[in-house]
This record gives structure tokens, sequence and C-alpha cells, in this order.
């Protein structure tokens, strides 16, 4: 299954679709880049010690970004056109 569509000219597209699913999914790779690296502060490290917890901005980073990434992996192998 590819993301390409080939059009009536020979040339190759990709859906709108598709696109946002690979932006989706680059974005949320980043935010797992970014709570993944607040996780390891030692701030946050201090703060799980003492509540069992991570902050809430750590876990929003995390949750946003697992769910962007799935939307978008859902997006990508979408069949468009």
């Amino acid at each position: 299954m590819s993301a390409l569509n080939i059009d009536q000219r020979g040339s190759t597209t990709m859906s709108i679709i598709q696109i946002i699913g690979i932006v989706l999914l680059i974005t949320g790779a980043v935010l797992l880049y970014f709570g993944y690296q607040a996780t390891q502060s030692a701030g946050e490290q201090i703060f799980e010690t003492f509540t069992g917890r991570f902050t809430d901005s750590t876990t929003w980073y995390l949750i946003l970004g697992v769910a962007a990434s799935i939307s978008g992996l859902i997006m990508l192998f979408i069949r468009g056109g």
C-alpha cells in the first residue's frame, strides 16, 4: 500500500490526508522527545520521587505525543482519492 497516487499525466501525488498524517507523526515524535527529556530532568525526578507521578506538563507532552503519533500513522495509511 503506497501513499503515492498516480494521476492521469503519470505524475505522483499525495493526498492531503496523508500529508497531514506525516505532519502529525513528526509532531508526535517531537512531543514524545520533549516529554521523555522532561522525565529525565533533575526537577522531574525529585517531583516523581515525592509524589509518585510526573508533572502535569510532562504528562501532557507524553499523552499528546502518543495521540498525535497514532493519529498520524492512521492517516498516513488511509487510502486517499
